[in-house]
């Protein structure tokens, strides 16, 4: 079971380098480390459980934030009322297609992997066309937008050896395009 103490914390280089591409057939190894980070997301999201073992709510994980310099990533996204309304491990995933309109949340971004609050807007491309494989090799390709595709294109950044931070604008933190999408 992955804790905050398994975190990888800012300022460790496996965050800023760019996470190899996994082969298939994906060896026990790296199936058990999909299905570890599916369930940090499940029990960060259930409030007994995170209570218990101290963790921090989480709705993406990619597997640097665990040491592992790997492109893969779980999601576990809820609406607003706490339903889940995506769920996936991508491997070895590439963003195909962006909109120009950019999305943010209205609260900004935070991460499991950064411990201080950085206040700002991170705009991102409201919409997403996503080609990777599931843990399975299965390779899909997908369109989201909203909520989804911000949660998709942050665990990405890290897969690139991004943070959210990087995203927000140094001079004017809150300044946005005019047509960006605020999501509450």
């Amino acid at each position: 079971m992955i804790l905050m103490k398994d975190i990888v914390r800012d300022g460790d280089p496996v965050l800023r380098q760019v996470a190899k591409p996994l082969t298939f057939p994906l060896s026990d190894h790296y199936k058990q480390l999909a299905e570890d980070m599916m369930e940090y997301l499940v029990n960060s999201q259930d409030p007994k459980i995170a209570e218990k073992h101290q963790l921090r709510a989480g709705v993406g994980l990619a597997a640097p934030q665990v040491g592992e310099g790997v492109q893969m990533a779980a999601l576990l996204v809820p609406d607003d009322k706490g339903e889940i309304i995506f769920k996936e491990v991508y491997v070895n995933p590439e963003i195909v297609s962006e909109s120009v309109r950019q999305a943010c949340l209205s609260e900004g971004e935070g991460c499991l992997s950064v411990d201080k609050v950085i206040n700002g807007y991170v705009p991102r491309p409201d919409k997403l066309t996503i080609h990777y494989y599931t843990v399975d090799g299965e390779e899909k390709t997908i369109r989201l937008k909203d909520y989804p595709a911000i949660v998709s294109s942050h665990e990405i950044d890290h897969l690139n050896g991004h943070l959210f931070y990087d995203r927000i604008n140094k001079k004017d933190p809150f300044a946005l395009k005019e047509d960006t999408v605020v999501i509450s």
